[in-house]
């Protein structure tokens, strides 16, 4: 049981960075997500002993849909798990058209944001049953009937975006229960079993597409970067060609040219030790130019030795 509550300290991170209550939730969730593969080792360690894993995002739906953090969550579970999103609405505050409505158009948004299986659950049928919902969700008429008693110029949207809707309707699970009483969770389980089915035959395959996509794609950048490189070491091979005479030909690598400068004689320390007032950037220049013409000619001669291998 992971509660992000108390994993990050929710209070303290309020206080500490002055932020409300929106903030501290959507800065809670982004510091969460910066270790969610600890979440995922652990679901796969319980995955033989759990046969459902629950996780119940924040109550404001835009603070988990729409950000970063709550799309990197639900990505990760998507891609290596079965997972279906279940969208619970009180249906004791829903009897209102208008209200209903927007509940749908969340639910819409979730469903083509989320891109997963989908199952509305109406909670609290203890209190009022969810047939009215339903009817309006399979009979339009019937929803206009209950839209006709509204004069608000929020009706008339309402109205319009109905029609919008009638596709997203056809192919949605919706399931009635109470929390309270425990009915409906047969019918739930049942419909969670036939998204679970889904998941595999319909999304699974396209994660699986997608994946072996970004795979390619990241195979075949790196091709290209090595393509570049060996581009750029033969054009090194030819200023090399052109730079180092075949007087100056020497067997050490660029490694021991490193470790070797800068290596006086005890001569060549008393003349540095003398000469306080010579100009120390040419005198550099000096060293550094015959340790790059050795190192021009040791790449010219090892790109001669692999295009010609037999030698």
């Amino acid at each position: 049981n992971l509660w992000v509550y108390i994993t990050i300290c929710f209070p303290k991170r309020s206080t500490r960075y002055g932020l409300g209550p929106n903030g501290g939730i959507v800065t809670s969730l982004n510091l969460f997500a910066t270790r969610f593969d600890q979440v995922m080792k652990f679901i796969e360690k319980r995955q033989n002993a759990s046969k459902y894993v629950i996780i119940d995002t924040p109550g404001q739906i835009e603070v988990f849909t729409w950000s970063a953090s709550g799309t990197i969550i639900t990505e990760a579970l998507a891609s290596s798990f079965p997972s279906v999103v279940v969208y619970v609405m009180d249906t004791s505050r829903s009897t209102n058209p208008i209200t209903f409505m927007s509940n749908m158009l969340y639910a819409c948004s979730i469903l083509y944001k989320t891109k997963l299986p989908f199952i509305v659950v109406m909670n609290k049928t203890d209190i009022i049953d969810h047939s009215f919902a339903v009817e309006w969700m399979q009979d339009f008429e019937a929803f206009q009937d209950a839209l006709n008693q509204e004069t608000s110029y929020v009706s008339n949207l309402t109205r319009s975006m109905s029609l919008v809707l009638d596709e997203f309707y056809s192919s949605l699970k919706v399931v009635g229960v109470s929390a309270v009483l425990g009915t409906g969770l047969d019918e739930f389980f049942v419909q969670l079993s036939k998204a679970v089915d889904e998941y595999e035959r319909e999304y699974r395959p396209e994660y699986e597409r997608l994946r072996k996509t970004l795979e390619e794609a990241q195979e075949k950048q790196k091709r290209e970067q090595l393509e570049h490189l060996w581009k750029d070491m033969g054009s090194v091979c030819v200023q090399g060609s052109t730079l180092a005479g075949p007087d100056d030909a020497s067997a050490m690598g660029p490694s021991e040219l490193i470790l070797t400068r800068g290596t006086l004689s005890e001569e060549e320390e008393e003349r540095e030790s003398d000469t306080d007032d010579i100009d120390h950037e040419v005198t550099e220049e000096s060293h550094e130019e015959p340790a790059f013409r050795n190192f021009m000619q040791d790449m010219r001669m090892k790109c001669q030795r692999k295009s010609n291998p037999k030698e």
